[in-house]
């Protein structure tokens, strides 16, 4: 039998009991040696070892993590991560592969780590979830008119029984999807039986049995539309002052992407006309000023960055991370492999 990888967890310590629970963590344990209290928060020649659930402390816990690394041949990583720069690489000299226990790797794909040649994987797929289940139970509910209608039972504290709202509704509504992505493709599949009709703007990608339109004109004909493209240099403020004016009156934005894709001053010189809704997961800036008025917009839906994996979701990108080791350890390529060649791009 081949000796196993040597294996280290680089996060934030704090994520490691929610992304690997005890029965994961043993899962894990069987594939690769790999310390389970030892969670190394930063690099370097002063490599510290965080304090998760029994982690060693203080100058023998910073000991430990430099010696972890300069055996280690794979990296557990999670949100925290540092970047892997020329400094990392020199004290893991025998490391090999990244298996990222959450979305994008941009932050830790250094020059230096491509040039090391270095293999990753993320757990985008994992954490697309959530993501695309928060975004679909916003499109039903803006179809039908809740957000509007709440603030109205709470200004009137009352309502008429079966009073029919003439314009809400799901049946027909157009919805388009702003980004072939990985959350993009699962949003349209969970929209699939639903009785929308959908549309799909993407330069690069297309979803078969889902038309493909133009930006300018998903942004004129669509009663809501979702963002769900990376955030790059071409994307960076694609909805701004001109395509706001387009969309249709009523219309709805949602957006779980990133905030920069959104001009932001444009967007609340729109809302404040009350001709638009928004739906914002994500701002920018983010977290918002205390004082910015998309707070007490009535035609606002604000959430602090939740759509992404959260709380007992955590588990299944530690599941997914773990299942990438097995095949790793089993000697099989990797499911998840990023495409460094196409990373700028992507999110």
């Amino acid at each position: 039998m081949p000796p196993r990888l040597q294996a280290v967890f680089a996060m934030s310590p704090e994520h490691l009991p929610l992304l690997f629970p005890a029965p994961v963590m043993a899962r894990l344990s069987g594939l690769v040696d790999i310390d389970p209290h030892l969670v190394v928060a930063s690099f370097g020649a002063g490599a510290e070892a965080g304090a998760g659930a029994g982690a060693q402390a203080g100058d023998q816990a910073g000991d430990q993590a430099g010696a972890a690394l300069a055996e280690a041949e794979l990296l557990i990583t999670g949100w925290g991560c540092p970047p892997l720069d020329a400094e990392v690489l020199l004290a893991a000299p025998r490391l090999t592969t990244v298996v990222h226990a959450a979305g994008s790797v941009k932050h830790l794909a250094t020059p230096a780590a491509v040039a090391r040649g270095l293999e990753f994987s993320s757990a985008a797929d994992a954490n697309a979830v959530p993501v695309a289940e928060y975004t679909v139970g916003a499109i039903l509910l803006a179809g039908k008119g809740v957000f509007a209608l709440r603030e109205r039972y709470l200004r009137q504290r009352g309502f008429v029984i079966a009073q029919v709202t003439p314009d809400v509704g799901n049946f027909g509504r157009r919805i388009g999807i702003v980004g072939a992505s990985r959350i993009g493709r699962r949003v349209v599949d969970l929209l699939r039986p639903y009785d929308f009709d959908l549309c799909l703007y993407d330069p690069y990608a297309q979803v078969d049995g889902v038309r493909q339109v133009g930006f300018d004109e998903m942004i004129e004909s669509c009663d809501v539309v979702s963002l769900h493209a990376p955030l790059t240099a071409e994307t960076k403020g694609m909805v701004g002052a001109a395509e706001l004016a387009r969309m249709r009156d009523g219309g709805v934005l949602v957006n779980t992407a990133r905030g920069e894709l959104v001009d932001t001053d444009a967007l609340v010189e729109e809302l404040k006309s009350g001709r638009l809704s928004a739906i914002l997961d994500v701002t920018h800036p983010e977290p918002l000023p205390p004082d910015s008025i998309l707070f007490d917009l009535p035609n606002v839906f604000l959430t602090p960055h939740v759509a992404g994996s959260q709380g007992n979701e955590l588990a299944r990108l530690g599941l997914a991370a773990v299942a990438e080791v097995e095949r790793l350890a089993g000697g099989r390529p990797l499911a998840f492999r990023v495409d460094l060649e196409t990373l700028a791009r992507t999110a």
